[in-house]
């Protein structure tokens, strides 16, 4: 199978852990093991990944860096984490998968400059933050910010995907046997003006999750997998009585009650990949994405719920 496996931000760092690179390293690793398994299982695979709190970080040092006359775009400081995270990743799966070639690719993925999410920011970037820190950063720096939970974080406009553009090149190296890392954090915004052939980049952050369902149906992938903190996707969630979803429509899947900041944008993906292409999107585990693909953990989606396949819920 042709399989891209999305990393969530939460793989290589968790909500309230410095932002160190050894603690993104260990987390690297245990991300690393999972992926390494389906390809010892024989699949071609795809990974992409998150970059929340790498970005936000490099936003605050940009912003506050003194030898700067003005800070570094959005769209410059998501190359800068493609590399990053793609590093770490690609030196840890190489020790995995000795002889496996393994590619780490700075991708770029077209939006639309009319996009009316460029004037409603709402994609959460960097780490948590006090409403006195947030005060302070929105009169010092311009920064809009949102609650997420019981904090406050920074928000960035967050367009909708149109193309990845790299997409040929990604085909060309899987079909070499190549494992290759790519479209970070969404991949780097840009706008593409066929008429003169130009590229340029925007101040956004692309949702990785959108991105890896376009990516997956760009390269005909037969399963898009969407790995994170959690075993299942969950109904009731922040109830007294979660209960774990074990498969799911597309349908059914979007109209659950879901938060928006963190699992409703997994949720959105796996439902368009699987309406638009027919395939298998599943979300669960990072440390067991083979467990995933064969339906022992996670929340399968599917076209329509095989007959004699567990009902929604796990008893």
């Amino acid at each position: 199978m042709r399989i891209v496996a999305a990393l969530g931000g939460n793989a290589l760092l968790q909500r309230g852990e410095r932002p160190d690179a050894a603690i993104q390293l260990n987390h690297v690793r245990r991300s690393a093991r999972s992926i390494a398994e389906l390809v010892e299982a024989g699949h071609e695979v795809v990974v992409t990944h998150g970059n929340g709190p790498q970005i936000g970080l490099l936003a605050v040092e940009s912003e506050t860096d003194p030898a700067l006359t003005a800070p570094y775009p959005l769209d410059v400081l998501g190359a800068q984490t493609q590399g990053m995270i793609g590093t770490l990743l690609a030196r840890e799966l190489r020790g995995r998968l000795p002889g496996k070639a393994v590619a780490a690719l700075v991708t770029h993925t077209e939006v639309d400059p009319h996009d009316p999410a460029f004037t409603h920011p709402a994609k959460f970037i960097g780490q948590p933050l006090t409403d006195r820190q947030a005060q302070r950063l929105s009169r010092e720096l311009g920064w809009t910010t949102a609650a997420d939970g019981r904090d406050r974080r920074r928000v960035v406009p967050s367009p909708e995907p149109v193309a990845v553009l790299e997409a040929p090149l990604v085909r060309q190296l899987l079909g070499s046997g190549t494992l290759v890392i790519c479209a970070g954090g969404g991949g780097v915004p840009v706008v593409h003006d066929r008429d003169t052939g130009r590229i340029t980049g925007v101040e956004a952050v692309v949702d990785k999750d959108r991105t890896a369902a376009l990516l997956a149906e760009q390269l005909d992938a037969d399963a898009l997998l969407i790995l994170t903190d959690v075993t299942h996707v969950f109904t009731g969630f922040g109830s007294a009585h979660p209960r774990p979803l074990l498969t799911a429509t597309p349908g059914w899947l979007r109209g659950l009650d879901l938060p928006e900041g963190s699992m409703r944008p997994k949720a959105e993906a796996a439902a368009s990949f699987v309406e638009r292409t027919g395939g298998l999107a599943a979300i669960g585990p990072v440390d067991n994405a083979l467990g995933i693909l064969l339906g022992t953990t996670g929340t399968a989606v599917r076209a329509a719920v095989p007959a004699g396949a567990p009902s929604h819920h796990a008893a």
